[in-house]
């Protein structure tokens, strides 16, 4: 009887020990594969059973042998690879690769270790998109060069590893020094240049303000007094201890034309009348219009007008209504003249000069 009751007890004990090392809980984020004997496929299928859901589930010992395959999503950081782009700039671009196992028994039977496997496919997949793309893409269409690395990747691990690239991000792109200082230059001169440009048509517009400001004050004197009046408070109203007092205009005037009056007429009749105000601003207007739509293209030599003094045309019309001999060369009578020589005297000195022959 007690030899019944200790085999009863050893038999418990025993189907304890096997029931605990057969029985295997699976996450909810996991999924288990089953090698029984080693295999998990069957005539070339999957084995039934081969792929055990999350939940409480039982393998044979010493027959059956589980491993679990995580499916999260996982965020591998991609090491700072150096490259030269097109343009030929050399850069140092780092990026981040999300991915996750679609195909747990791919992603084990097919590849050793999947996560080394993605982090160097990656970093070539990263070192051929920067030799294929300049420096102006890499810092600018970010998501091009994302969505061009993801599927140079994601062909790569999908199919034969069962591992699916989610999303691709570049993190940062380095530039020597060189390079960003050239940069920096480059965007405060477009900054100098915008800033002239806006200062210019602010001159332009205020100057037209002003000019028909002046028109209509020339038509009445009475406006120009109160003007200056005007202007004589506001300076006045600084409490300076120097006041200025401006002198008019008048005055000037009236003793240019007691002075020269005989030239400034004489200048006054060979010189065309003044054009009308609105005339004036039509045409300024229509200058500006012009010198923008031509932009700063420089003219070419060949229509650049000549300038008296420098180019000498009157001269080039001399030398070519100059009379030619049959050889091509200027006749002696236009290009030489011959003067005077002196006589030499026996005695060293020199004598009247000789008459020309």
């Amino acid at each position: 009887m007690e030899v019944v009751l200790f085999l009863v007890i050893v038999i418990g004990v025993l189907g304890l020990i096997g029931l605990g090392s057969s029985a295997r809980v699976v996450q909810q984020f996991e999924h288990g594969i089953v090698f029984r004997f080693g295999q998990v496929q069957r005539g070339g299928q999957l084995r039934p059973g081969a792929v055990r859901r999350p939940g409480l589930t039982f393998i044979v010992p010493f027959v059956e042998r589980m491993q679990k395959v995580n499916q999260q999503t996982v965020t591998m950081g991609v090491p700072a690879q150096e490259g030269i782009t097109q343009d030929n700039v050399s850069v140092r671009v780092d990026a981040v690769v999300y991915f996750r196992v679609v195909d747990p028994v791919k992603a084990i039977v097919n590849v050793q270790n999947y996560g080394y496997a993605v982090s160097t496919v990656a970093q070539t997949s990263l070192r051929s998109i920067i030799g294929q793309s300049d420096m102006q893409e890499l810092l600018g269409e970010r998501e091009k060069i994302n969505a061009r690395l993801r599927g140079i990747i994601d062909n790569i691990t999908q199919d034969p590893w069962g591992i699916l690239i989610e999303r691709v991000e570049i993190k940062d792109v380095s530039l020597p020094e060189g390079m960003k200082r050239s940069m920096a230059r480059q965007a405060e001169a477009e900054r100098e240049r915008r800033a002239r440009i806006i200062t210019a048509d602010g001159e332009f517009q205020a100057s037209k303000r002003l000019a028909a400001a002046a028109e209509i004050m020339s038509q009445d004197p009475a406006a120009l007094q109160l003007r200056l009046l005007q202007t004589v408070v506001e300076v006045s109203a600084e409490k300076n201890s120097t006041l200025v007092m401006p002198l008019p205009v008048e005055i000037l005037r009236f003793f240019e034309r007691a002075a020269g009056g005989s030239l400034s007429a004489q200048s006054s009749g060979e010189s065309s009348p003044k054009q009308d105000l609105s005339e004036r601003l039509a045409k300024a207007e229509q200058d500006l219009a012009k010198a923008t739509e031509k932009g700063s293209e420089m003219e070419a030599v060949e229509d650049v007008p000549p300038v008296l003094g420098l180019d000498e045309p009157q001269r080039r019309e001399l030398d070519e209504s100059k009379p030619r001999d049959e050889r091509g060369e200027d006749t002696p009578e236009l290009t030489r003249r011959e003067y005077p020589r002196p006589i030499e005297d026996t005695n060293g000195g020199q004598s009247e000069p000789r008459p020309p022959q």
